[in-house]
């Protein structure tokens, strides 16, 4: 493992942060080679075109309502959140590889463009399926902000500095998490569902100035070209298992003849996929990476968590209205402490680590503290605990999810060579869009089957948040017994997934993180 055991010795790690230091500044290099700019100018681009990306996996959602009465096409809504998907989770290891070879500051240049393209024609929609369309167009700009913003963070940041950094990050993806549905709902009701779309280009324009400026990454010795077969064979293999995952148990039963077609055809094409990388000259994702212990479990591990987290976390306020009795508000409320604690777990947790110069043993014990939390959570909702208690619980999670995330990228970074930094965090986001899809997934699955018994959960939620209000103690009771069963399956099975990524975790060896930005392996 030659790749992690990058050692070279330069200025302290604690220099970094200082503006005025020789450190802060982003080092010059082939891509539009100039004056050098403080690295400060490349992280705060790329936070906000994380935020950008983050904020439109959900703020449209409250804004559906009106879309669905200002352009029609009801059986068609859900695509105005899966296109986008299905278009940045395709695009993801694309845009890290295409990075590496042409410079992470002209693909940045044009996801930002295809980003606010998007945006644009979005507020300008005038019917359902030109909306559909255009959420695809801008999706396929949000797979190049995820990945890019990371990998930036590689290139004007040494591996000991990263952890501090990649906190920042994390902060940002929780805090339009949350913020994202609540700021749909406000501009929507003030201004118009068309603004949900709109506000991102003041944010994109700043975005666009300061990655246009501030970064410098060197381009490729010798260009490679791109594999289109294969990456035609894993948008082909993504597409239809995400589709499978989106359309299972809603459009055809998962034991039906369709769900069994679909999912041979996935295996097939990824199959395929997988043989054409090993023929090709310049593979879409080089697959000896995973001969690198710390590359092919961080990556497995960041799929794990993931599905684990949105697995569990996207029932949650459906399991505090409707088992603990709580309005909306209250419920979203429930879910601060999570958000909290992660924000300052990853700044606090990222600073310690850049401190020590080594980062395994916070990862473990983010990924053992989140295992507990899952596990607290499962038992809290089959004994229908009070409110107080699940915010200890989410609390933990939240620090967790903090000390986890951005450590296990970083180490994921450090255990590559420069010159493959692109394609390594273009994979590694590959597998959590996926690893967040197959949990929610199976989550889904799960809450479907166990609803399916003699208590009438259709019938008695049919009329919405009104008919549940209405019910009668009785019913109440009833319904709020089958859910508590449903969604305790639901947390059990993220607790298991994350208690197994954190046994995968202990086996990795332990790294030393590089104090310099290196073009190549020693």
């Amino acid at each position: 493992m030659p790749d992690a055991l990058l050692r070279m010795q330069t200025t302290p790690a604690d220099a970094a942060p200082d503006i005025a230091s020789p450190s802060d500044q982003a080092t010059p290099a082939s891509e539009g080679a100039g004056k050098p700019v403080p690295k400060r100018t490349v992280l705060a681009g790329a936070l906000v075109c994380m935020l950008l990306a983050a904020l439109d996996q959900n703020i449209v959602n409250a804004a559906l309502p009106r879309m669905v009465s200002d352009l029609g096409g009801m059986a068609h809504l859900s695509w105005v959140v899966t296109a986008f998907m299905l278009s940045s989770t395709v695009t993801t290891p694309v845009y890290g590889t295409l990075s590496d070879t042409y410079g992470r500051r002209r693909l940045f240049l044009v996801s930002i463009v295809l980003f606010l393209a998007g945006s644009l024609l979005c507020g300008t929609a005038d019917s359902m399926v030109q909306l559909i369309l255009f959420r695809a167009l801008q999706g396929l700009g949000a797979g190049g902000l995820l990945v890019l913003a990371q990998a930036s963070v590689g290139d004007v940041v040494a591996p000991r500095d990263r952890p501090r950094y990649q906190g920042l990050f994390t902060g940002t993806f929780a805090l339009a998490s949350v913020a994202g549905p609540l700021l749909g709902g406000i501009i929507t009701s003030t201004l118009s569902w068309r603004w949900v779309f709109y506000v991102n280009l003041p944010l994109g324009a700043v975005a666009l100035l300061l990655i246009g400026f501030g970064l410098r990454t060197p381009r490729a010795a010798k260009p490679r070209p791109l594999d289109l077969v294969g990456t035609a064979l894993m948008a082909a293999g993504t597409t239809a298992l995400l589709l499978l995952l989106t359309w299972g148990g809603v459009q055809f039963p998962w034991a039906s003849a369709a769900a069994a077609g679909m999912a041979a055809l996935v295996v097939v094409l990824i199959a395929a996929f997988l043989w054409r990388e090993t023929r090709t000259e310049a593979p879409l994702i080089r697959l000896g990476l995973f001969r690198n212990p710390v590359f092919a479990r961080g990556v497995a591990v960041s799929g794990m968590m993931t599905f684990a987290m949105l697995g569990s976390t996207v029932f949650l306020p459906l399991f505090f209205q409707l088992v603990l009795g709580m309005d909306p508000a209250h419920a979203g409320l429930m879910m601060l402490p999570q958000v909290g604690c992660m924000v300052l777990s990853s700044v606090l947790g990222g600073r310690a680590a850049a401190r020590l110069g080594r980062n395994k043993a916070f990862l473990m014990a983010g990924l053992l503290l989140e295992a507990v939390a899952l596990c607290a959570l499962a038992l809290l909702a089959w004994t229908a605990a009070p409110p107080w208690m699940f915010l200890f619980a989410l609390g933990a999670l939240g620090l967790g999810m903090g000390m986890g995330m951005p450590n296990l990228t970083t180490a994921v970074q450090n255990a590559v060579a420069q010159k493959e930094l692109g394609a390594a965090t273009g994979a590694m986001t590959f597998v959590r869009s996926l690893g967040s899809a197959v949990g929610v997934a199976a989550s889904g699955a799960i809450l479907s089957a166990r609803l399916a018994g003699p208590v009438d959960v259709e019938g008695l939620t049919r009329g919405g948040a009104d008919a549940i209000a209405n019910l009668s103690p009785e019913q109440h009771a009833q319904l709020a017994g089958v859910y508590r069963h449903a969604l305790t399956g639901c947390f059990t099975l993220s607790a298991v997934v994350m208690t197994a990524a954190f046994l995968l975790v202990l086996g990795l060896p332990e790294q030393v993180l590089r104090d310099r930005v290196e073009e190549k392996a020693a």
